[in-house]
């Protein structure tokens, strides 16, 4: 059987003799966060962009970093986004709203991302959010053949959804990828300073 991951919104299996163990479980978190949350949280919250510069050196130089939170969720929220080459920062953009979802400001920023690269450029746009990548490169163009309808029920922030797959699938150079939040990814943790930049006087 299939199903969602709460923390990763990736879709994971298992199989009915697993299942078969434990009568009336339904499995929350993949394998992969299972193991995540099992260590240690190294996680520093709410540093500005200035100290996650200062902290964070690892992770790829060159590409669009986004990120999107609401706290609680769903609650106040906000986006980040920025565009690098080299460790050098071409553009950023930040935004957030006061009464949103996680999924709705990850969409967000990642909208922002394609608008940032010139429509002649390659750019690789990195975003932790697996349920992302899955709806723009795999799953959204089914809904769209049939219509913008899915099997099963609504097609949630399907405004976003549209707007992003239509940018997304009309700028040649872009290429969309999952990276791991909060594993030390400057850029990535960059992006998530902007998203979180509502709630501090310093960005």
């Amino acid at each position: 059987m299939s199903f969602i991951c709460d923390i990763c919104h990736s879709e994971f299996t298992l199989t009915s003799v697993i299942l078969a163990k434990y009568p009336g479980w339904t499995p929350k978190k993949c394998s992969r966060c299972r193991k995540a949350r099992s260590k240690p949280n190294t996680r520093e919250e709410n540093l500005t962009t200035a100290e996650v510069l200062k902290t964070f050196t690892e992770g790829p130089t060159t590409g669009v970093f986004t990120d999107g939170s609401a706290e609680p969720n769903p609650g106040p929220g906000g986006w980040g986004a920025v565009y690098v080459v080299g460790d050098q920062i071409l553009s950023e953009q930040h935004g957030h709203e006061t009464a949103t979802t996680n999924n709705r400001m990850e969409l967000s920023a990642l909208i922002a991302a394609c608008k940032m690269v010139p429509r002649d450029q390659h750019a690789v746009m990195y975003t932790d959010s697996a349920l992302c990548v899955n709806t723009i490169t795999a799953w959204a163009g089914k809904w769209a053949v049939n219509g913008w309808k899915k099997k099963g029920g609504e097609i949630k922030n399907l405004a976003l959804v549209q707007e992003l797959y239509g940018l997304f699938h009309g700028h040649p150079g872009l290429e969309m990828k999952w990276i791991r939040a909060h594993a030390g990814n400057r850029w990535n943790e960059y992006a998530d300073s902007l998203a979180t930049a509502y709630r501090r006087e310093t960005k």
